[in-house]
């Protein structure tokens, strides 16, 4: 029953605000497809209602995503029935595209959750939240449903979490710690590069030397306070010292140190509210193997 003090308004934007654990979206599908009835009648899309009408609604069932579920081991460091929480290994691509195969983490991500997703957009499909370069390692989170989805994309759009990585970059700063408050925008010019300067969306990354070894390089701790594409790659290069292996960014091999095999960035740590429940979420994701790997190579110099 539509409450006391409704007059004449939409009934996607009274239901919306009745039922916030379900996106306008959701219930605009459920009118297309004439699961929303007024006193009995499906209603139209521009229809409004007023107090002590009856509304009745129900959701469309998630139609099944184009794409085809892929049995990929995945490491998982936490998972109910609300999200999941992934340690990405390296060279593993998030979302597909063109030039990506049958091998995406959505892909594995179909096949693991299968008949555990009710639907991001009214697909049956993950709703990734940010994302983590290929070449990147570490931790990801993935909503299972809309209301999800919308949490927690919440807490990334005002920045409520802490997101920390871990990176080797040539060099060793200056200063044990500091900020870089530099703004970051899409190259002119190369357009598969990011930049900073003047006209791009406000960028914060504060970092801290964890180990130096020798003159040559450091290990580095990153907390970025906004999630820019090539954030902490972009920044550290214009602090003067690229992650190791980043070519994009300005990284050379130095002949005194290993060959990384890869831009040498992780994803550690990551703290939030859960999206349903608000329970404190502390997790942390393991070095790999081809990170340790690079210290112990690093520390016998």
């Amino acid at each position: 029953m539509v409450p006391t003090g409704i007059r004449r308004e939409r009934v996607d934007k009274v239901l919306g605000h009745a039922f916030p654990e379900h996106s306008r979206a959701a219930f605009q599908r459920a009118i297309e497809t004439g699961l929303v009835k007024l006193d009995g009648k499906v209603i139209a899309q521009s229809q409004e209602i007023s107090a002590g009408q009856l509304v009745e609604f129900s959701f469309p069932a998630a139609t099944q995503a184009e794409l085809k579920a892929v049995d990929i081991p995945l490491d998982v460091i936490f998972e109910d029935k609300h999200l999941i929480v992934l340690n990405k290994a390296v060279g593993m691509v998030v979302h597909p595209g063109t030039s990506t195969g049958e091998d995406t983490m959505v892909h594995a991500l179909l096949a693991h959750c299968a008949g555990g997703l009710s639907g991001i957009g009214g697909v049956e499909r993950p709703g990734i939240v940010h994302r983590l370069d290929k070449g990147t390692s570490g931790l990801l989170v993935v909503a299972k449903h809309d209301a999800a989805h919308r949490a927690l994309a919440d807490q990334f759009a005002s920045r409520a979490l802490k997101k920390e990585y871990v990176a080797l970059v040539s060099g060793v700063p200056k200063t044990e710690s500091g900020s870089i408050d530099r703004s970051i925008s899409r190259h002119p010019v190369h357009r598969h590069r990011m930049t900073t300067g003047e006209g791009g969306r406000p960028s914060r990354t504060d970092w801290t030397v964890e180990r130096k070894f020798g003159s040559q390089a450091a290990l580095v701790r990153c907390r970025i306070h906004t999630g820019r594409t090539h954030q902490i790659r972009v920044h550290l290069k214009s602090l003067g010292h690229p992650v190791l292996g980043d070519s994009t960014y300005g990284w050379k091999q130095n002949p005194a140190l290993p060959v990384p095999p890869r831009v040498m960035l992780h994803a550690e740590h990551l703290a939030f509210s859960h999206p349903v429940n608000g329970k404190p979420m502390d997790l942390t994701a393991p070095l790999p193997a081809d990170f340790k790997k690079m210290l112990v190579a690093l520390r016998k110099l």
